[in-house]
């Protein structure tokens, strides 16, 4: 039976950048309640709109890949003319901010009436190890996806672990996914040196590892059969996964209640 208090996870998209599954993202739901959304592509908004009928409450950004931030814009938008608005707080890897800021926030203009800078709706806050949200502390490592610093992962110690993009990363599955974690990770049916795939999972994974690993970012539908006549769970789009509990941890709240003492 599942507890009013459950964390699960809910893809919105799952696909490769030139897939019609969707661009990969998911959110985070604590009691079936949006707690945090990863990654907003070109197409990641209208579907998180379309199921929640709301804007996300914050966002963590894993690289800067448009079928991961090309939904920015919009969102942007969406935010500065909100009937109520708000900062959203939207966590970005303190190495991705250089390259975020001339991609996206550079553009001369971004409303064609002035009077409006793109992080006006936002409240920018950059990471390094982690980060705390809604009293859960997160954290954030490097991923193998192009260039060195340029993808990040995210952890919720003893709940998840996301890759985002990346070739395998036993070490990091190790350092942060070593405590029951459900393990989303890229992977498609066959490797490149930017992506997972099915035969690396197989040389570069326990067998342990592999039974938690919920695999994403795959082409199409016939690739996602594929994994999954192999033995792999697969994520689909709207899927929602059930999450273990996280283990009792030390959270702001409490660490202030301590020093009151």
């Amino acid at each position: 039976m599942q507890s009013d208090q459950a964390f699960t996870m809910r893809f919105l998209g799952v696909g490769n950048a030139a897939s019609s599954l969707g661009n990969a993202s998911c959110v985070l739901e604590q009691a079936g309640h949006p707690l945090l959304m990863i990654d907003c592509g070109h197409d990641a908004l209208p579907r998180y709109e379309k199921h929640y009928r709301s804007l996300p409450p914050a966002l963590f950004i894993t690289h800067l890949h448009l079928d991961h931030i090309g939904g920015l814009e919009g969102l942007f938008f969406r935010l500065r003319f909100a009937p109520e608005p708000r900062l959203m707080p939207l966590y970005v890897p303190a190495a991705l901010l250089p390259n975020l800021q001339k991609r996206i926030a550079d553009y001369p203009g971004v409303l064609a009436e002035g009077g409006a800078n793109f992080w006006d709706v936002f409240q920018l806050i950059p990471v390094s190890d982690g980060f705390w949200h809604q009293d859960l502390h997160f954290k954030v490592f490097p991923t193998r996806h192009h260039l060195p610093n340029s993808s990040f992962g995210l952890s919720l110690p003893g709940v998840f672990l996301y890759t985002g993009d990346t070739r395998p990363i036993p070490e990091q599955i190790i350092a942060h996914g070593s405590s029951g974690e459900t393990i989303f990770h890229d992977c498609g049916l066959e490797s490149n040196p930017s992506h997972t795939g099915v035969t690396d999972l197989e040389r570069e994974y326990s067998e342990s590892q592999r039974k938690r690993m919920v695999l994403y970012h795959y082409a199409d539908a016939e690739q996602g059969a594929a994994l999954e006549q192999r033995g792999y769970r697969i994520a689909h789009e709207n899927e929602t996964f059930l999450l273990s509990a996280p283990e009792p941890a030390p959270t702001r709240s409490s660490i202030a209640q301590l020093k009151s003492v």
